[in-house]
């Protein structure tokens, strides 16, 4: 196996030597990240041979899993043989979970099959399964609205539809219900909790996502039901039907598991302390092959930051990429929180202060078309060199700083470290979103390699800078 993986490796940095279209001289900061944004559009191809050669060998990669670990010594290796420096992986425990096999169907008042995901970290159900009538709420507020002990012996279904949007709010409106409804379910006495999957899409096809802890433990069985199911429970019950369904998990835990890490830098020419952040996560579901949530996450950071490294010109601050672990399902381990973010936030404190910019790719593959900066690089030059580069590939700047800027770099942001954001078109993205549907031939490359180039381009100009983006634009401390 590690043969195979070595000359894999080989081959993979053989192809990454040889852009199509490589910047061909050394150039001031701005032409040089035009010429880096050209590359890209003209077919850069690490980014989807990595994606690719990621979900082919290794397919699914739950947090704990043996699948995540070997892609993690995958992605240390390749970025060995591409050249990256400081190339490491930095474990940390975990409490696994592992889906088991589920099923659920209504049983009254006629009998039939349904389509449903165990949510992430959900408890089992009794080995008989369990069944009971179906209480549907149009909102998670109504919900919370429900009188204590209202649902004893019951299942509890909130049955909101998610709503389609350009920059993925329908998300942040839909996906509190999924999180928090077990919980809330369990309050008033539920033996169960449905959820309509958190998803733009019609088909047959359940979301799953992680939940809740209440006390240390999901309080319930826990499920997400395709969109069309959710709709037919719906139905019957305007029809005046007393809807029962029966659910069955054999979900589990493994307490002893652990994730990891992966870091690899561009290690700057001038300031090399100074870090530019770039972030993804390795992990995924466990019922697609995790192509667009989030191996092309990886792919876009990893092809940025690879046509950085092969420049006439190292920039001057250091590029680091993590690929982080444990971003979907897991349980934390004190005293490194719930994922791969915590981890690194606390193994890199002390470096933390040095670290001038972060940003995350974790919305798929389609393009880039706005870009979010700090307050402090919100007016100045620095801005409008960036939308001068960028404004041709159709990138617009947001008004304001952004909000949020990911779950991985959550923690290092919160620690102070400035965030930018490169909104990616989320109109299809909820489509298959946590869904079986996430596999390879989803990716447009084309818009993949958009992604890239405005990466590229744009990581260049802030590791290149002397801009401070903590204050206004005022040049750091010179070591």
């Amino acid at each position: 196996m590690l043969c195979v993986l070595s000359l894999g490796a080989a081959a993979f940095g053989a192809r990454a030597a040889a852009p199509a279209a490589a910047p061909a001289a050394a150039a001031a900061p701005e032409a040089l990240a035009a010429q880096l944004r050209d590359a890209a559009l003209a077919g850069h191809d690490i980014a989807y041979e990595w994606v690719s050669e990621l979900t082919s060998r290794f397919g699914p990669r739950p947090a704990g899993s043996v699948s995540e670990r070997q892609a993690a010594e995958w992605a240390a290796a390749r970025f060995k043989e591409l050249g990256f420096e400081n190339v490491h992986i930095e474990s940390f425990p975990i409490t696994a979970w592992v889906r088991g096999t589920e099923s659920a169907q209504i049983t009254s008042p006629v009998t039939q099959p349904l389509v449903a995901a165990s949510l992430g970290e959900s408890p089992p159900t009794p080995a008989a399964g369990l069944e009971g009538e179906v209480v549907t709420f149009a909102s998670f507020d109504a919900l919370k609205a429900a009188p204590a002990d209202s649902l004893g012996g019951k299942i509890a279904l909130v049955a909101r539809r998610m709503v389609r949007t350009q920059d993925g709010a329908g998300y942040s409106a839909a996906v509190d219900a999924r999180i928090d409804g077990p919980g809330e379910a369990a309050r008033r006495g539920a033996i169960a909790f449905l959820v309509r999957s958190v998803g733009t899409d019609s088909h047959r096809l359940a979301h799953t996502g992680t939940t809740r802890y209440v006390d240390g433990r999901v309080p319930v069985p826990a499920f997400a039901l395709s969109n069309p199911d959710a709709d037919q429970i719906e139905r019957l019950a305007a029809l005046g039907q007393k809807v029962r369904v029966r659910l069955y998990s054999s979900a589990s835990y493994v307490p002893d598991a652990h994730s990891q890490n992966v870091i690899a830098d561009v290690r700057g020419r001038a300031r090399p302390q100074e870090v530019v952040l770039l972030g993804a996560h390795l992990d995924s579901w466990d019922q697609g092959t995790g192509a667009v949530d989030d191996g092309t996450g990886m792919a876009i950071i990893t092809a940025a930051a690879t046509l950085i490294r092969d420049a006439p010109q190292r920039p001057r601050r250091t590029v680091r990429v993590v690929l982080f672990g444990s971003e979907e399902p897991a349980q934390p381990v004190a005293p490194y929180g719930a994922f791969g973010g915590h981890a690194y936030a606390g193994n890199h404190k002390a470096e933390l202060a040095s670290h001038v910019l972060a940003g995350e790719s974790d919305s798929g593959a389609d393009r880039v078309y706005r870009l979010g900066l700090p307050q402090a690089a919100l007016q100045g030059e620095f801005a409008r060199t960036a939308l001068r580069v960028l404004g041709p590939i159709g990138v617009l700047a947001a008004p304001r700083a952004p909000e949020e800027a990911g779950t991985d770099i959550g923690p290092s942001v919160e620690a102070g470290v400035p965030a930018f954001v490169l909104y990616q078109d989320a109109s299809g993205y909820f489509d298959i979103h946590h869904t079986a549907d996430d596999t390879l031939d989803k990716i447009d490359q084309e818009q993949l390699d958009q992604n890239v180039a405005a990466w590229a381009a744009l990581v260049w100009l802030a590791a290149d800078s002397d801009v401070d983006f903590r204050t206004h634009g005022a040049p750091p401390p010179q070591p």
